[in-house]
């Protein structure tokens, strides 16, 4: 035999009834028929206490009772013959008189006491079960109505009332063998005293009743019916990634239960519990969905825990002093005292000195609890013993859960190294030595964002999210869209990552998706939507929206968004730039930038800084990390000189190629940009500050290209005017390096501690002799690669390659996730 509790939302409305109806006829094959326990219709109770309430202070309640009717009496009209609703709507009125009655009692008295309002919350559960039972009987023969408080006996502690077990479970046996064949409908929720007092059982009450007839009939199994497919791995309206879990112990299934999640409640497990009877936690709505098993035995999982729950809000109190050293007794003298005035501790962390005891309790009863304790110990507090109790609001638990927990190591590390990496700060911390709950308190602001973070941390397997801002919408900006958006299913399947773009913003528009922008659309969103573009607003609101695994792309060449690195940093967001201005700056930023990206534990990726998609960045990192000394650095830096001297021979004149590079795209709109040699300078310079030296930019000895005529030329056009009057000069140079049988480059070389960049005819023992196109290439000569010199060579130019280097970096920071 199998009892279902049909919840709220699973009989709030005329279709949530009728697909009740199909769960029931899909199971009325078993040979013993089962036992339905029903909750009011969605809202009912809420609404019934807010009349109650209202009428204590007043409120006249008549138009809400009249919407009561209206809810009930439609479902008559709609799911009952015309022939059976005329019982069904005189025991209602009958119900609806008695309320009203009721009511007007509390409005004329203006007092309303438990007892009362345990009566008046009945009248949900009493008005579900009559409609619910009479719909039913137009399918099933035998229904029969049973009201619990007749079976289900309690103490006198209306609003929460304590259940008497073995007494309820006589008189709930005895009925089943009065009435056999009998589908019952019963009212969940309620019970009586030994008076005959209605009573109510808290929350979850209409759980609980259906594990009380459960364990009491020895069930096969307990289903609750609800709105969700079972226990979900973490509260699906702030983790979008939640998942459900198909099995959970009692044990999981409580802590999960007591930290927040509210599919189940723990007292409704208990008798289950006792008697080894498995819940299984139902959709209404998606009934062929197995839902979740809570049972004795955990079951087989790949995950280490089973779940992450949360207390919304709670307040912590921090007793602290010399006094309570050594102390026997104090500990449990201060928890008598806050138990004896019906505080209830939510979380207890004690140091180890005994110099202060921490613990947690809701926010309603803190101030409360300060009071007592300074009341308590005034005076060790007067002889500066203890000292005044500190009370921090505003706050939440965050808790992790699973049996397993205790069989693998590295949990408690994995679960702040996430808070940690997204700037999380843990105010306390709990842990039982079961190991089967670690929990930790952290502010309120940062509670989605932690949960979001912990549960990409422990189930990776679901992948884990980037949420990306992007600086410009330039070519790099576009190609690297294009990119994610052709590679995102690849990304998910082999690196087990999700990039969602969550904000742009160019010099005109911002636009702002929290679920994600299109990027196959992504030019129309923002010009048709994006608002007026503000960098300062753009930061702001990134920080606002306070999401995990955050990064910041900077792909822009401005100085503007350079001034808020470092907050981006303290606001535990990685970056992900091609902007140079940042590192080949002054070297206090160079160095300030490191060591603020290093604090708050977030990464600075700028590898698109010195070779485009080129891995010179990291090599040289690789190099150094593993303990190689670097004796000298040399390199072609730049794709645009590449080109022009690759291609500068025969019979073709400098102007002629500097004017078709233009053409082609690979200059600047003023080539001097690249023929003065300040952005190879710039991409030297953050190369030789990363192997360890501390230079500025005037410390670079640069050779210009161009004579003083062309530099100063007042227009790009006279500029070429100037470059042709000029080809003897590069002529000569040209004539040279074929005379010597030798290729021109412009070369950076870092040795001694110097840099120094600057024309260079090399020969063809020389690595860079064969460079060809718009190549860039380095050489490193260091200890291990002294006679032979580590050499790195590739397009350095174009917006293809440095799109891909950000989106390599890009997973370089979903890897460190």
């Amino acid at each position: 035999m199998k009892v279902l509790k049909f919840g709220g939302s699973s009989v709030g409305s005329v279709e949530s009834i009728s697909r009740l109806m199909k769960i029931l006829k899909d199971i009325d094959s078993l040979e013993e028929r089962p036992i339905i326990v029903l909750s009011a219709m969605q809202g009912v109770t809420n609404l019934l206490s807010k009349m109650a309430e209202g009428a204590a202070v007043g409120i006249n309640f008549a138009s809400d009772l009249t919407a009561l009717e209206n809810l009930h009496f439609n479902v008559v009209k709609q799911l009952i013959a015309v022939r059976g609703q005329n019982p069904v709507y005189t025991q209602l009125k009958i119900y609806l008189n008695e309320l009203e009655d009721l009511l007007q009692g509390v409005f004329t008295l203006q007092e309303l006491s438990l007892q009362t309002k345990d009566r008046i919350l009945s009248y949900g559960e009493r008005c579900s079960v009559l409609l619910v039972s009479h719909v039913a009987a137009q399918y099933f023969p035998d229904t029969m109505v049973v009201d619990a408080s007749d079976l289900i006996k309690t103490d006198s502690s209306f609003g929460n009332a304590r259940v008497k077990a073995l007494e309820s479970g006589n008189l709930i046996r005895a009925f089943r063998e009065n009435n056999p064949g009998k589908m019952f409908f019963v009212t969940g929720f309620i019970g009586s005293n030994a008076a005959g007092k209605i009573t109510t059982l808290g929350r979850g009450g209409s759980d609980y009743t259906a594990a009380i007839f459960g364990a009491a009939l020895d069930a096969e199994q307990v289903e609750i019916w609800t709105d969700v497919d079972g226990m979900l791995t973490a509260d699906p309206r702030i983790v979008k990634k939640a998942f459900s879990l198909p099995i959970l112990s009692y044990t999981e299934a409580m802590e999960l239960s007591y930290f927040g999640a509210k599919v189940i409640y723990p007292p409704t497990m208990m008798p289950a519990f006792l008697k080894d009877i498995p819940i299984i936690i139902k959709n209404s709505f998606n009934p062929a969905f197995a839902g979740t098993v809570i049972q004795r035995d955990s079951g087989h999982s790949i995950f280490p825990i089973k779940g992450i729950s949360s207390i919304d809000r709670v307040s912590i109190l921090n007793l602290s002093g010399s006094g309570m050293i050594g102390k026997a007794g104090f500990s449990g003298k201060l928890f008598t005292l806050l138990a004896q005035n019906s505080i209830n501790v939510i979380l207890i962390t004690q140091s180890s000195s005994e110099h202060s005891i921490t613990f947690a309790v809701h926010p309603e009863d803190a101030l409360q609890a300060k009071r007592i304790i300074e009341s308590e110990f005034e005076l060790e507090i007067a002889a500066e013993k203890i000292n005044v109790p500190e009370l921090e609001e505003n706050l939440s638990v965050l808790a992790i859960v699973g049996e397993k927990m205790k069989q693998t190591p590295g949990i408690s590390g994995k679960l702040f190294y996430a808070m940690g990496r997204n700037g999380i700060n843990v105010r306390a911390i709990a842990q039982g030595s079961s190991e089967y709950n670690i929990s930790v308190i952290i502010s309120h602001t940062d509670l989605s964002k932690a949960l979001n973070a912990v549960h990409d941390a422990f189930f990776s397997v679901l992948k884990t999210t980037l949420h990306v801002f992007c600086l410009g919408t330039g070519n790099i900006s576009s190609t690297l869209f294009n990119q994610i958006q052709k590679q995102h299913l690849f990304l998910q399947e082999n690196n087990d990552i999700e990039l969602k773009m969550i904000g742009m913003s160019n010099s005109r528009k911002m636009y702002f998706d929290v679920d994600g922008i299109d990027l196959g659309n992504w030019k129309d969103t923002l010009e048709g939507e994006g608002e007026k573009a503000d960098l300062e607003s753009f930061i702001s609101r990134m920080k606002d929206f306070n999401l995990p695994n955050c990064v910041l792309l900077d792909n822009t060449a401005s100085e503007a968004p350079v001034r808020f690195y470092e907050d981006v940093f303290s606001s535990n967001i990685s970056l992900v730039t091609c902007n140079k201005l940042a590192n080949s700056g002054k070297y206090e930023r160079y160095r300030s930038l490191r060591e603020c990206a290093r604090k708050h534990g977030v990464d600075f990726f700028y590898e698109t800084n010195v070779g485009a998609g080129l891995p010179i960045v990291r090599t040289l990192k690789d190099l150094m990390t593993s303990g190689d000394q670097i004796i000298s650095i040399e390199a072609i830096l730049s794709g645009t000189i590449s080109y022009i001297f690759n291609n500068y021979h025969g019979d073709k004149t400098f102007y002629e190629v500097v004017k078709t590079a233009q053409e082609l795209g690979f200059t600047e709109p003023d080539p001097r940009d690249d023929l003065k040699g300040s952005d190879f300078m710039r991409k030297f310079l953050i190369l030789a500050r990363d192997s360890g030296l501390i230079l500025e930019p005037e410390d670079v000895q640069l050779e210009n290209i161009l004579p003083d005529n062309c530099l100063n030329a007042s227009s790009v056009d006279d500029f070429y005017a100037e470059l042709k009057a000029s080809e003897d000069h590069f002529k000569a140079l040209k004539d040279k390096a074929a005379a010597e049988n030798k290729a021109i480059r412009y070369i950076g070389k870092l040795e001694n501690g110097k840099v120094n960049i600057s024309l260079a005819l090399v020969d063809s023992n020389h690595p860079f002799f064969t460079l060809s196109g718009s190549d860039n290439i380095i050489s490193f000569t260091t200890e291990r690669y002294f006679h032979r010199p580590l050499v790195v060579k590739g397009p350095g130019a174009g917006a293809e390659v440095t799109a891909a280097g950000v989106f390599a970096e890009l997973v370089n920071v979903g890897h460190n996730a």
